[in-house]
């Protein structure tokens, strides 16, 4: 459809007072304690289209845990250092399974499914860290998203990344297992070390839309001009997106929302109309898979509304 840039801001607002008042709200992720503390009342919603026009509505400026989010960031960099010779340790295929099953992981010797679940983001994060001290590697992570968000005040929160380490005995497990395959090259702590730490960025809904808009536009960062990615592995990176960004629960986002999209537990979704707009949501309470609830109710009634979906509208 089209609108203009006050429609597309009373349409955010709309739904995010919406998502305000629901109280079918999921539950926060308990399993590492820092996210536990989260309230469950908060709700976000950014969307910065191709023009620049923007939408924003509820907490859209208070920054969250991104955990999984950052997947995305890291599967883009690793791409540009070893190209397509890092789907020789990691897969393309959506999981079916828990984001931290080890179940596939021993069916297909250490080969991770996809880049989106734990094992195949660990195997992601040892590829970026080749040839660099952790330090170096997450100095390379953060400096990709102040530049991709323009905003330099972007920051890792150290109380997530212990709070995580203390309690990531399913990653080592995942980690270890793959070492023992040699999908993993270096020393499995330091491959944790960065991994934890690259989940523990916060992020606000504004900074993550800000930092997605190259895989809205064909790879190209708007605000500079400047190729980010070529225009097909903007297209690939979608792709996996669509297929596996929230893990077994994949299919039902692509059925209900139409586009690409990437989860974190802490509540966090980007989602990406392709041509369009880049999208941040976030609500910190979860589905049984493991992504969050009113971000999905939300981003469907979003993409409805502006006929967004890369199916039709």
């Amino acid at each position: 459809m089209n609108y203009s840039a006050s429609d597309l801001d009373r349409i955010v607002k709309d739904i995010a007072e919406e998502m305000k008042e629901r109280t079918d709200r999921g539950e926060v992720a308990s399993y590492i304690p820092e996210l536990a503390r989260v309230h469950n009342s908060a709700f976000g919603l950014y969307v910065i289209d191709e023009a620049g026009n923007v939408g924003a509505g509820g907490d859209f400026d208070t920054p969250f845990s991104i955990q999984s989010i950052s997947k995305v960031f890291t599967l883009t960099l690793a791409l540009g250092k070893v190209g397509d010779h890092l789907w020789r340790r990691v897969g393309r295929e959506p999981s079916g399974s828990p984001f931290n099953s080890i179940v596939q992981l021993e069916r297909e010797r250490g080969i991770p499914r996809n880049p989106f679940i734990n094992a195949g983001a660990i195997a992601v994060t040892d590829v970026i860290l080749s040839g660099h001290q952790p330090r170096e590697a997450l100095g390379e992570i953060l400096r990709f998203m102040h530049f991709l968000a323009d905003d330099e005040s972007i920051k890792i929160d150290e109380n997530v990344a212990s709070s995580e380490q203390q309690t990531g005995f399913r990653n080592a497990a995942l980690a270890n297992y793959m070492k023992s395959f040699g999908v993993i090259d270096n020393p499995v702590n330091l491959v944790l070390g960065v991994y934890f730490h690259q989940c523990a960025i916060a992020m606000s809904c504004r900074q993550l839309a800000m930092a997605g808009r190259f895989l809205a536009h064909h790879g190209v960062n708007p605000s500079t001009g400047m190729h980010v990615v070529p225009a097909e592995r903007a297209r690939r990176i979608n792709a996996v997106m669509l297929t596996c960004g929230h893990y077994d629960g994949s299919g039902e986002f692509a059925f209900r929302v139409g586009l690409p999209g990437k989860s974190g537990v802490g509540g966090g979704v980007l989602a990406i109309a392709p041509g369009k707009a880049s999208i941040a949501a976030w609500s910190p309470g979860l589905d049984a898979a493991g992504n969050s609830h009113l971000g999905r109710v939300a981003l469907e009634k979003l993409s409805k509304r502006l006929g967004w979906s890369i199916f039709g509208g």
